[in-house]
């Protein structure tokens, strides 16, 4: 989901409007997210909304930069790991294996074709080094970010460099979501492929808004480094840009039920 969330304190940022909000961006409950933008209002409780992340299972490399520079990593596959990297195209439709699997309280799309193959706690590895691998990896990092294992996840599957150790320091302060209770697709409804080359791709989310037919945009960044895709935050440890309040689905791939 989205990023991990900060508490009140005394540092006065909920009284900040929510695209300003560290906490917002660090937070969990896509709900509560899709609520803000479709009515475009402050954040003024404490419920923790959507938290975020990307994920590569193999050890990560300390001298690749944050967001810049860098070849990606070497294109060695984790042992194990076996991918079809043909269909380099940007896709236009949901993989025919596509399906939900549970992640805490929350669900997320995969696929046995282009991942995630590899399950290993919460660390979910292994993605294809295709625009439909990178969909997926970007879907379930970020979504493993709320939950306990966290860390894990970062350390494991974030590119390292000061944009991780922002996101480390910011999300330390917040709870963990709940892994029990009924999960929920909730706010995933599709997604669209806005820049991809085999080094690094961009993703954005369309997430179902509180009421029918409403819908927000995000977007999030992932790395192909050490044979994975990775997520790639911003220096500050921001994992989502260009959050809006959408019209529909046009433009977008839609996730079939």
């Amino acid at each position: 989901m989205l990023n991990s969330g900060r508490s009140r304190g005394g540092s006065g940022e909920w009284e900040q409007p929510f695209w300003q909000q560290r906490g917002w961006i660090l937070s969990a409950g896509f709900l509560l997210v899709l609520l803000v933008l479709a009515v475009f209002t402050l954040v003024t409780d404490g419920n923790e909304e959507p938290a975020g992340a990307s994920a590569d299972p193999s050890p990560t490399s300390s001298a690749t930069p944050d967001r810049g520079g860098g070849g990606g990593g070497s294109d060695a596959r984790p042992a194990g790991c076996r991918t079809d990297d043909s269909d380099q195209a940007k896709p236009a439709k949901a993989p025919a294996d596509f399906r939900w699997k549970a992640d805490g309280t929350g669900l997320v799309p995969v696929s046995k074709s282009a991942g995630p193959l590899t399950y290993d706690g919460p660390v979910w590895s292994c993605y294809a080094h295709t625009p439909m691998g990178a969909v997926l990896a970007a879907h379930s990092i970020t979504d493993h970010l709320s939950y306990p294992g966290w860390r894990e996840v970062v350390e494991r599957q974030v590119v390292p460099g000061e944009g991780r150790d922002a996101l480390i320091a910011g999300r330390s302060q917040d709870e963990d979501k709940p892994t029990s209770g009924k999960a929920d697709a909730g706010g995933y409804a599709g997604f669209s492929v806005l820049s991809y080359d085999k080094e690094e791709a961009t993703v954005m989310f369309l997430l179902r808004g509180p009421s029918a037919g409403t819908y927000g945009s995000a977007s999030v960044t992932v790395r192909w480094q050490d044979g994975d895709w990775k997520l790639a935050p911003d220096t500050d440890g921001t994992v989502y840009s260009g959050m809006a309040q959408v019209s529909g689905t046009s433009g977008f791939v839609t996730w079939e039920a």
